[in-house]
């Protein structure tokens, strides 16, 4: 099975937060958006100024991410995706969702292959359903 991860898979395994995704790892090949690293920095960033993490596990979280973005394919945050993205969908999606989901859709477009679509955003997920992708994370 091949899967796209979106940012909030992610980050509910890299801080262990309740309900992460249980089939984590359980897929032959995995890619997301370049987008995800900065959503997921800002995320580390936002709980060390807060005072939840401090230095040395933010460092550590930091070179977890590294890892999982190093062993799936990085889905460059182009023309075509950002395009894509400022079109419509069939249900309501923020900016950054929008990304996800364009980068999503253009991977399976550009190899004809199956993509699984990881996320715990219900909205996101909903909007995935809706365009064909089989979506998983949302329960």
């Amino acid at each position: 099975m091949k899967v796209y991860l979106e940012t909030s898979v992610i980050l509910r395994k890299l801080l262990g937060e309740p309900d992460a995704l249980k089939q984590w790892g359980e897929w032959k090949e995995g890619c997301t958006s370049e987008i995800t690293l900065v959503e997921s920095l800002r995320a580390l960033d936002r709980l060390r100024l807060r005072g939840i993490l401090d230095d040395a596990v933010v460092a550590e979280k930091m070179r977890l991410l590294r890892e999982i973005l190093e062993a799936v394919d990085v889905i460059a945050l182009d023309a075509h995706v950002l395009n894509r993205s400022a079109q419509s969908f069939p249900t309501v999606i923020g900016a950054l969702d929008a990304v996800h989901l364009s980068s999503a859709l253009l991977y399976v477009e550009q190899r004809d292959e199956k993509l699984v679509f990881l996320t715990h955003d219900r909205q996101l997920g909903t909007a995935a359903e809706a365009l064909g992708l089989e979506t998983r994370g949302l329960g």
